[in-house]
């Protein structure tokens, strides 16, 4: 069984596979939840289910027009649930119809059950990522 922290690593590294899909489905429980409390006005703040989650991550990059080069972790953080972590991270990449070079920090709370993601919070800095999309 996997911890959080490698569920988060797997997640990670599935951000940048840049042949197929962007995220594998198996790294998600069936009743995945995804909640974004700052979303973009007209952007869902919760997603539930594997099927939805995967579909809306998978519009979402194909809508965005940045390819992902880098995540630095800023800090993990421990909960008082062995489940749970704490995610500070930057996210960085490259804007494809500009060659602008952009990053925004972002913070995730993870939930891993029987070693996959089971609730995901992501908590992203929607003005520093409208900025870096608006020459695009």
């Amino acid at each position: 069984m996997s911890t959080p922290h490698e569920a988060f690593d797997r997640l990670r590294r599935q951000w940048f596979v840049s042949d197929g899909p962007i995220l594998d489905p198996e790294l998600f429980t069936e009743d995945v939840v995804l909640e974004m409390p700052f979303a973009a006005p007209g952007h869902p703040d919760r997603i539930e289910g594997r099927a939805a989650f995967v579909a809306f991550a998978e519009a979402g990059r194909a809508a965005l027009p940045v390819r992902f080069d880098r995540c630095q972790v800023t800090a993990m953080h421990e909960t008082a649930d062995p489940d749970v972590i704490v995610v500070e991270y930057e996210l960085g990449g490259t804007v494809t119809t500009t060659g602008r070079q952009a990053s925004a920090p972002f913070v995730g709370v993870l939930r891993a059950r029987d070693g996959r993601i089971a609730h995901w919070r992501e908590y992203q800095h929607t003005l520093a990522i409208a900025e870096a999309l608006s020459a695009a």
